[in-house]
């Protein structure tokens, strides 16, 4: 007689027992049907964006912190206009759109900033380009 193995359609368990021997395989994806699913992802919409550099603010107050120098310094300027007029004087005051130049021995000026090229301290000869000695 051979030995008898269990089955499953056994209910009262009147044949002899054996272990069962179950092959169980590791159930992985290929590298294919990844590159498929992040292509059908992709295709889809991205729906988390690269990222990006952040855009620079729109407002630096760099212009406001040299105002504030040299209103504090009481630094004479030199003020280029647009037309290459060049305005000598102390920064009193500055708002959005103008600044105050106060002069001694000439008046006053209250001058548009769209009106000015470049400001330099004034004794700077080398921001106006300068001499090299020649």
């Amino acid at each position: 007689m051979h030995p008898k193995k269990e089955h499953r359609n056994d209910p009262g368990g009147t044949m002899e027992k054996e272990p069962l021997m179950v092959n169980r395989k590791l159930i992985r994806p290929s590298l294919t049907d990844v590159k498929e699913q992040l292509t059908a992802r992709h295709q889809a919409g991205p729906s988390v964006q690269p990222r990006k550099k952040p855009t620079p603010p729109e407002q630096t107050f760099a212009e406001n912190f040299y105002y504030v120098k040299q209103m504090q310094s009481r630094l004479p300027v030199a003020v280029v206009l647009t037309d290459g007029e060049v305005l000598k004087g102390i920064i009193e005051w500055y708002d959005k759109e103008c600044i105050k130049l106060t002069r001694t021995g000439s008046p006053n000026l209250l001058i548009y900033k769209h009106c000015i090229k470049y400001l330099y301290k004034d004794g700077e000869e080398a921001a106006q380009g300068g001499s090299n000695g020649q």
